[in-house]
């Protein structure tokens, strides 16, 4: 024998064929996790890119609203013109106070929106029911004339 030579390990036929249904049971475990994990952050993403969306139409809303000579449904168009292209519908808007056109300068003005969570879930059967309300509100003080 030669000493010098080294032995490599032989996986027999058998083996191989074990180590294959190994791996196979591993990702048959393994897959489904995933796959929620996956769906989870995509749900998680989607709550956080309206939430962002909502937050900025209503600051445009309320930039808007704080303008001299403005109504309350003009502001309500804006914030609706800015959720438009962002495929999320259903939204409550509020505007305070509610006679705009005719509040004094110095007045804060408030622009809040409201939206159930469970309607903004890009997949058809949403995974995660969230029972509350997604909700964005900027205040601003009404400019004088």
């Amino acid at each position: 024998m030669n000493k010098n030579r080294i032995c490599e390990p032989r996986l027999s036929r058998r083996k191989t064929q074990r180590r294959r249904g190994a791996a196979t049971v591993e990702f048959a475990v393994i897959a489904p996790l995933m796959m929620v994990l996956t769906m989870g952050m995509i749900e998680v993403g989607r709550m956080v890119m309206v939430k962002q969306i909502m937050v900025n139409a209503s600051r445009e809303g309320a930039r808007l609203g704080a303008l001299p000579g403005v109504s309350n449904s003009e502001v309500v168009a804006r914030v609706q013109q800015e959720l438009a292209g962002s495929n999320v519908s259903g939204v409550q808007v509020n505007v305070n106070p509610i006679g705009l056109a005719v509040a004094a300068a110095g007045t804060p003005v408030t622009v809040s929106l409201s939206v159930p969570s469970s309607s903004v879930s890009w997949l058809a059967t949403p995974m995660l029911q969230f029972s509350s309300n997604l909700q964005a509100s900027t205040t601003m003080r009404r400019e004088s004339d």
